[in-house]
């Protein structure tokens, strides 16, 4: 007689017992958001936003022409660097559908301010970034965590070779260093997108907006500027550009917990495990764009940025209510804890030993 062992019968039981559960409790908490009317278009916020953002560069370019040749226009080059990354901020709302009503307006505006106003591929974002929030911190789902010049696992930092495992291996000590070059490979990487040999949404329009922009602006800068001030003006635009978008994003999920490929967790806590939330009230909203409330953003993506702070203080009773884990923290020490991690990946790495031999006959 063969006995069975009814526990893994019942732990699977259990297991989708308080799924079903916490679904039904984020059910609840959404519908309360719906009726306080925090997913509610707050065109007025988005309005004042652009106007201002929209003086604020064209008082950045006045200052431009009437500087002529003076290295005072470094300080120009810095202003642009923050004023395009606010922009891209309203542009990652617009994609999220936060700004207008309809989605094919919001596609519009988030194109339009992606491509024109900051040079970078708004169907190359759209693509990445929505992977990212259907499975974020996911081994093999979420793109934000995929190998690249640096690495977010062990397992990816192990497998790197080269040069590339020189900087995995430092990585967290060249964090800030490495910043700067943050916007350059944004800039390089959507672009080469927009090239590849797929279907690309809005290739056409993208191309035309994204050279338009390229002529425009470094066709000003060269016809203005001496030929060495005006990369110099560009080089330092580029470095503000990237230090102040990698320092708004990566507090977000950085250091937060990694979500292996075939774990199963109800969305709530996909969502509020693996982001942080960065305190520091309606200015670092201002700041950083309502990057800030980063649980919120991923629990209500469309929800507009004015209304994420009431939201907040749902959630964070929501789940103190349910057990269930919220992480917020000031900017300086989620910092902290990103560089604290990017090292101990990279160091966690080159302490692991490889065979060559067994490497090179593709063997673990």
């Amino acid at each position: 007689m063969t006995l069975v062992d009814p526990q893994p019968h019942t732990r699977g039981s259990a297991v989708r017992e308080e799924l079903a559960r916490r679904t039904r409790s984020f059910t609840e908490l959404a519908q309360t958001v719906r009726e306080r009317g925090l997913n509610t278009r707050t065109r007025w916020f988005y309005g004042l936003l652009f106007t201002g953002l929209s003086l604020a560069l064209a008082g950045a370019l006045t200052g431009f022409v009437l500087l002529g040749h003076s290295w005072f226009q470094l300080l120009i080059a810095a202003a642009l660097g923050v004023i395009f990354t606010q922009f891209a901020f309203v542009g990652h709302e617009a994609s999220h559908r936060q700004v207008l009503g309809s989605g094919p307006a919001n596609d519009r505006l988030g194109r339009v301010l992606s491509t024109f106003f900051v040079g970078i591929s708004y169907s190359w974002w759209m693509t990445k970034h929505t992977r990212h929030h259907g499975n974020p911190n996911r081994v093999g789902k979420d793109p934000d965590i995929a190998l690249g010049n640096v690495a977010f696992t062990v397992e990816d930092a192990t497998s790197t070779t080269g040069f590339r495992a020189w900087v995995v291996r430092r990585q967290g000590w060249l964090f800030f260093p490495l910043l700067p070059l943050v916007g350059l490979d944004l800039h390089q990487e959507s672009i080469r997108s927009l090239f590849a040999r797929r279907h690309v949404p809005g290739r056409a329009v993208e191309l035309a907006l994204i050279g338009g922009r390229f002529g425009l602006y470094v066709g000003a800068l060269l016809w203005l500027l001496p030929v060495g001030m005006a990369f110099a003006f560009l080089g330092v635009q580029l470095a503000v550009f990237g230090v102040y978008m990698g320092l708004s994003f990566s507090p977000n999920h950085i250091g937060m917990r990694i979500v292996p490929a075939e774990a199963r967790l109800d969305f709530l806590d996909k969502q509020v495990l693996t982001s942080r939330n960065v305190s520091g009230g309606w200015w670092m909203t201002t700041l950083i764009g309502g990057l800030n409330y980063q649980i919120e953003h991923h629990l209500f993506p469309s929800m507009p940025r004015p209304h994420l702070h009431r939201a907040a203080a749902l959630v964070r009773e929501h789940c103190r209510e349910h057990g269930v884990e919220y992480t917020e923290t000031s900017l300086a020490r989620a910092l902290g804890i990103v560089v604290r991690h990017m090292n101990d990946v990279g160091l966690a790495a080159s302490r692991t030993f490889r065979c060559p031999t067994s490497a090179a006959l593709g063997r673990p």
